[in-house]
């Protein structure tokens, strides 16, 4: 009965964590820091093992911690360097006079590097671009932001580094990114590539002989904004090289904190930092740490301790076991269960919460002899980056779009527009995962 009142405790805990994040107005972190004392005094009077520093301490998966700050500060560099934005600015330049082209090289682009960088940070670089280039061809811009933060929602499935939860996933399951491109390339190639078609078919073509009028700013107002955003070329060049080098690193070292921690020093060597009043330059590694977000570091700390606790007092097991009931032992049957649980979850909830508390149930799964590895860690990296797509505010990106857009008075892309069309694309992708997962199972 103790053990019963604990479980609902720790647990109603973290759904208050859960909860908090659905209120942009407030501090999440202190909250989830209040919440996770809660649940360890409690657990702790229940249970001995919990009364111990070293208990939490090992909790932690610190690896996953180091990786995650040196990937955060390589997107500092980089942000604050312009090389991203002198990027999108190359490609506006380059393809301005060809609009389908344009299209297709900016959700080209946009989404590889959304493989390595955060959805969000790409959505604000290009969405402003993407607004200024296609009000200067006198084009609408709604369509080209739909193909943007569509198809980067999709881009986390490529690689180990696309997301934050896609790094925890392959701490846990010790994966790298050939395994990556092996498992889930053919997924990502073929949803982008139907992705891409039906947004050109469905919304870029009843737009692009579309001249709006009244809306275009000055020519030489726009060459402004365009020419504000260019970058030294030697330095652009370097870091791209420099970014090439990183993918290589994350490649060849099976430790990814390792590979991050040399990338970032190389990206803070080619970038030094100007001095004030001075012509002069300097290296500073702890001005780019000082730029860091460290919330969301603290964030992943307290979620995996009370991932600790849960395992502590019995959820996860009793998870687990509901989960493997409902599968009957047929192998697609769970991938699908698992697949349709993290993407509802993910819909409603922040995924982090899901994907740390699903990790246990999906290591206790994969080493019961009755299933293979493979499908069940794909369903469960669909799942936890496609969910999430249902609904706009599910998505960072498309907040973001969404944001911009406002801003800059771009009358056709609305909430509901996006609601409608991304929702619609979500459960394609979904769809498609469903079909993956069923080839690989039954024809592989």
């Amino acid at each position: 009965m103790a053990n019963l009142l604990l479980q609902i405790l720790v647990t109603a805990c973290f759904l208050g964590v859960v909860i908090v994040l659905f209120f942009e107005d407030k501090d999440y972190i202190y909250y989830t820091f209040a919440f996770i004392i809660i649940a360890g005094i409690a657990t702790a009077y229940f249970i001995p093992e919990a009364r111990s520093l070293d208990f939490y301490i090992s909790q932690i998966e610190w690896d996953v911690v180091f990786f995650l700050i040196t990937m955060f500060a390589i997107v500092e560099v980089l942000k604050e360097n312009l090389i991203f934005d002198e990027l999108a600015r190359l490609i506006v330049v380059k393809y301005g006079n060809s609009p389908r082209k344009l299209f297709y090289v900016i959700c080209t682009v946009s989404t590889l590097l959304a493989t390595i960088v955060e959805d969000l940070s790409v959505a604000m670089i290009f969405a402003p671009i993407i607004i200024v280039a296609t009000r200067k061809l006198n084009m609408r811009p709604a369509a080209y932001l739909l193909g943007m933060t569509i198809c980067i929602n999709i881009a986390a499935t490529l690689t180990p580094f696309g997301s934050a939860q896609n790094i925890i996933i392959t701490d846990a399951f010790n994966l790298d990114i050939l395994w990556f491109i092996m498992n889930l390339g053919p997924y990502f190639v073929l949803c982008f590539l139907v992705t891409l078609v039906l947004l050109d078919k469905l919304s870029l073509s009843k737009d692009i002989d579309f001249c709006k009028q009244n809306i275009c700013a000055e020519e030489e107002e726009l060459g402004e904004v365009l020419k504000d955003r260019k970058v030294e070329r030697n330095q652009f060049v370097k870091n791209l090289i420099a970014l090439g080098i990183f993918i290589v690193l994350l490649v060849v070292i099976p430790e990814l904190y390792l590979a991050g921690l040399i990338a970032l020093l190389l990206f803070v060597l080619i970038n030094p930092l100007k001095q004030e009043n001075k012509d002069k330059k300097h290296i500073s590694l702890s001005y780019y740490l000082k730029q860091v977000d460290y919330k969301l570091i603290y964030f992943f700390i307290c979620l995996f301790i009370f991932v600790g606790l849960m395992e502590l007092n019995g959820t996860i097991g009793a998870l687990e076991d509901l989960i493997e009931g409902v599968s009957s032992e047929d192998e697609f049957i769970l991938a699908l269960v698992i697949l349709v649980i993290t993407s509802l979850l993910s819909g409603f909830l922040d995924n982090t919460p899901v994907t740390i508390i699903f990790i246990p149930i999906i290591q206790i799964l994969i080493d019961l002899p009755e299933f293979y590895r493979g499908p069940l860690v794909i369903a469960f990296i669909l799942g936890i980056n496609l969910g999430g797509n249902f609904l706009p505010q599910g998505s960072a990106a498309d907040m973001m779009t969404l944001e911009v857009s406002r801003d800059n008075k771009v009358k056709d892309l609305s909430y509901r527009r996006l609601f409608k069309v991304g929702g619609l694309f979500a459960a394609l992708h979904i769809v498609l995962g469903i079909g993956y997962l069923a080839f690989i199972i039954f024809v592989i």
